[in-house]
C-alpha cells in the first residue's frame, strides 16, 4: 500500500471514518508497515489536522469525536505490536475526573488528543479522590498530572489534590482543565498550567515536555 495507503489512512481519521481507518491499519500492517510508522506517519498527521481545525473553529465537537473513534479503532490493532517493538510515546500523562464530578467527555477529549499527539495516557476516571491520584501516580509513574473538572461546585476539589500530591512528595507538573477553569484559579490552586479546551491542554503538555520536563514553577 505504501505512501498512498498513508495517506488514505491520515484522511480517515479525519473523516471519521472508524471502519475504514481499521481496514486501512489491518492492510497496510499486512503489508509490512511497522507500527510506529503507521502510528507517525498515518494516525498522528490526521490527528494534527484535526486539533488544527477544531482550534480554528473549522470543525466542532461532533467531528472531533469521531475522529477519536476512527483513532481508537486503529490503535487498538497497533497498541500490542508498539509494545512489542520498543516504540518510545513521547511521554506519559495521567488524567482523572475530580471527587465530586462524573462528566468525561472534555477527559476522555483530551485523552484522545493527547495519544493522538504521540503521548501514552493513563485514565483514572471520574469522582477521583485524593488517594485515587495519588495511587495513579504511585503504579504509573507519569510524566505529568493532568485534573479536570467540569463544575464550579467540583473544581475547588482541585486544590486539594494538588496539595496531596505535594504532601506526599509528587513533584510532577499537574495541571487542570475544564470549562469553568481559568488562568487565574490555576495560579490560586498552585497548578503548573490550565487548559479550557482539549487543544489547550495538548498544547499545555507540549510546552511541558519542550522545557526540558520541568515544572514551569522550578524553572
Amino acid at each position: 500500500m505504501g505512501i498512498d495507503g498513508i495517506a488514505s489512512l491520515s484522511q480517515a481519521i479525519i473523516d471519521g471514518k472508524h471502519l475504514d481507518s481499521e481496514r486501512l491499519t489491518s492492510e497496510l500492517l499486512a503489508s509490512g508497515l511497522g507500527p510506529g510508522e503507521i502510528l507517525e506517519k498515518g494516525l498522528l498527521p490526521g490527528m494534527d489536522v484535526v486539533g488544527r481545525r477544531f482550534k480554528n473553529n473549522e470543525i466542532f465537537l461532533p467531528n472531533v469525536l469521531v475522529a477519536a473513534r476512527a483513532m481508537k479503532m486503529s490503535m487498538k490493532l497497533l497498541e500490542p505490536l508498539l509494545a512489542g517493538s520498543g516504540h518510545q510515546p513521547k511521554g506519559k500523562v495521567l488524567v482523572g475526573t475530580v471527587k465530586g464530578d462524573i462528566h468525561d467527555i472534555g477527559k476522555n477529549l483530551v485523552s484522545v488528543m493527547l495519544q493522538g499527539s504521540g503521548y501514552t495516557v493513563v485514565d483514572i476516571g471520574i469522582d477521583c479522590t485524593t488517594d485515587k491520584f495519588l495511587t495513579g501516580v504511585a503504579q504509573h509513574h507519569p510524566d505529568i498530572v493532568g485534573l479536570s473538572a467540569m463544575l464550579t461546585t467540583t473544581m475547588t476539589y482541585m486544590k486539594p489534590v494538588i496539595e496531596h500530591l505535594r504532601a506526599n512528595g509528587v513533584t510532577l507538573p499537574i495541571i487542570v482543565g475544564g470549562a469553568p477553569i481559568s488562568k487565574e484559579f490555576a495560579d490560586e490552586i498552585h497548578a503548573d498550567g490550565s487548559a479550557r479546551n482539549a487543544m489547550d491542554a495538548v498544547e499545555m503538555v507540549k510546552r511541558i515536555f519542550s522545557s526540558g520536563h520541568e515544572s514551569p514553577r522550578q524553572r
